[in-house]
């Protein structure tokens, strides 16, 4: 928003206007906000106390964040002014698949306090202009009427409450959103009966493409933008072990895209089933490369290649081939491709971006997705050599994908909204018991704030079932599930409310009551039971 500050001092602006003009507003010696109209300000009509002392009125800009206001423009008081263009917004440091640490979360930029002496160095109105001029900022006709500013409507950002989505069933089905789906992004924004702006971010157990075409999927198709700072996919925290492993094989996805994430992702050199297939041909006799998956898949003795993990990042494109060249590495006598292990424990460890057995798609039933891939490995492992195959999931339902959520969601509320407490509750919104609900649930039981399950019935869950695993509420829509948080929380800040003033009331009672003295004849003040505090207690 905008905010239009009377401020005077007779020395207020130093002779290079490089120490004020990007400056705090609020760090200004004798700086005092006293909001006026802007109508106000315009007409006002200051007198110069002398050659170097000079009334001024500083716009202040508080856009992202009303605790430091930023100066937008200054009106003098001889009539001219001064308006400084927005400056350019900062490159934050993003929490995404790149830099999501714990440690990311510590790091705080310097602060920088300019010395009082050259902040109260006097300067009369043309050098005052020529400062601003030198830095950065453009100067305005000191005779001409000042620029019209307008005001934006006021939005609030709460620091109280966020929300987390699933993407797949919620927001998204069959690459078309859901019809809710938009405006619940709207209200989030600040279109709601409240006027608050509400803090989100996305976790999806979908993968296959980075997080910043993800990202940009995403926005066409909300309407909307959505920053990676947001996004968390299925495979994002596999980046976490790109330095363990030298070579990997990377399974599931669209041609060569999985091979771009985690090259993306550190890993050092990664592998793909074409590549076998096109080393041997005869490794998946039913399955032939196209000429586009010959060209794209890289050369190599795999005689001689030792590959120390396996990688599923996506929903596999070809069951059976994958399948039996994943079986032959498990199977394998330390990775080596043609070997066979006479105990069947030798081969590389396996992992799997998630879980889910199900997943909504266009189809009005749901699809099987890499949860089952998982179960038909283990079946087929426990089959042939008759041992239980011992394998890795990341996403939802495990904890660690809710831990980095809520590391992701705290940089994000403090590099766009400059928030830096963690929020009290956060609303997650999933489609999928098993996983977001369950997983939410779980979390929520160890996590330092709340973690509060919202289940829809646009995606996995079918109306009328009982889940297997119990949200807190669940409702029709994505856009339900938003209102029914946003109004949650009011109802919780009225109550706060009434028991505050509740409270002021009984002390104000208890200050002026008067103990019964039979000597003086004086009656004591008693308390009666206040139906709104029994309400509220309840």
């Amino acid at each position: 928003m905008t905010r239009w500050d009377r401020y005077q001092h007779s020395v207020a602006l130093p002779v290079s206007g490089r120490d004020i003009s990007n400056r705090d507003a609020s760090t200004i010696p004798n700086y005092s906000p006293n909001p006026i109209s802007r109508a106000q300000l315009l007409k006002e009509k200051a007198a110069t106390s002398s050659a170097l002392e000079t009334e001024f009125f500083i716009i202040v800009d508080t856009t992202g964040s009303s605790l430091k206001p930023r100066i937008a423009a200054i009106k003098m008081s001889n009539g001219g002014s001064i308006v400084l263009p927005a400056r350019p917004k900062k490159q934050l440091r993003r929490l995404s698949s790149q830099d999501a640490t714990l440690n990311s979360l510590n790091l705080r930029s310097p602060t920088v306090v300019v010395p009082p002496k050259h902040l109260m160095a006097p300067s009369d109105a043309h050098e005052t202009a020529a400062a601003f001029e030198m830095a950065r900022h453009e100067l305005e006709d000191a005779n001409g009427p000042a620029s019209p500013l307008a005001t934006p409507p006021e939005t609030t950002v709460t620091d109280k409450f966020a929300f987390a989505f699933d993407i797949d069933g919620v927001l998204i089905r069959g690459g078309r959103p859901i019809p809710e789906a938009v405006e619940a992004m709207q209200v989030l924004n600040g279109k709601n009966e409240f006027g608050i702006k509400v803090p989100y971010i996305f976790v999806t157990n979908g993968g296959g493409k980075t997080e910043q075409e993800r990202c940009i999927q995403l926005s066409k198709q909300m309407e909307l933008e959505v920053s990676p700072g947001q996004f968390i996919c299925g495979h994002t925290p596999m980046r976490e072990m790109a330095e363990k492993f030298e070579t990997v094989l990377v399974v599931g996805g669209e041609g060569e895209k999985c091979r771009e994430v985690a090259t993306g992702y550190g890993f050092k050199d990664v592998v793909t089933p074409g590549d076998i297939i096109k080393d041997n041909p005869d490794t998946t006799p039913f399955r032939k490369l196209t000429e586009e998956e010959l060209s794209n898949s890289k050369a190599r003795n795999f005689a001689e290649t030792k590959i120390e993990a396996i990688f599923v990042f996506a929903d596999s494109r070809d069951w059976a081939g994958d399948q039996q060249i994943i079986l032959d590495l498990l199977m394998s006598k330390d990775g080596y491709l043609g070997t066979r292990s006479e105990t069947f424990d030798e081969g590389p460890p396996i992992f799997f971006s998630h879980n889910d057995v199900v997943w909504s798609a266009s189809h009005d039933l749901t699809r099987l997705g890499m949860g089952a891939l998982r179960l038909s490995l283990e079946a087929m492992f426990k089959a042939v050599t008759g041992k239980d195959l011992q394998t890795t999931a990341f996403g939802k339902p495990q904890i660690g994908t809710f831990q980095f959520a809520t590391r992701l969601l705290q940089q994000w509320r403090r590099d766009t909204h400059g928030i830096d407490a963690p929020p009290e509750t956060v609303y997650f919104v999933g489609d999928t018991p098993e996983s977001d609900i369950r997983g939410t649930n779980e979390f929520n039981k160890t996590s330092e704030n709340m973690w509060y399950s919202i289940l829809v019935e646009t995606g996995v869950y079918q109306p009328g079932t009982k889940p297997k695993y119990e949200p807190k509420a669940k409702v029709q829509n994505v856009l339900d599930a938003v209102n029914h948080g946003i109004q949650r929380e009011q109802q919780r800040a009225n109550k706060v409310a009434l028991k505050e003033a509740l409270n002021i009331t009984q002390d104000k009672l208890n200050s002026t009551a008067i103990e019964y003295d039979s000597r003086l004849d004086t009656p004591a003040v008693t308390k009666r039971e206040d139906p709104l505090e029994a309400a509220v207690s309840q």
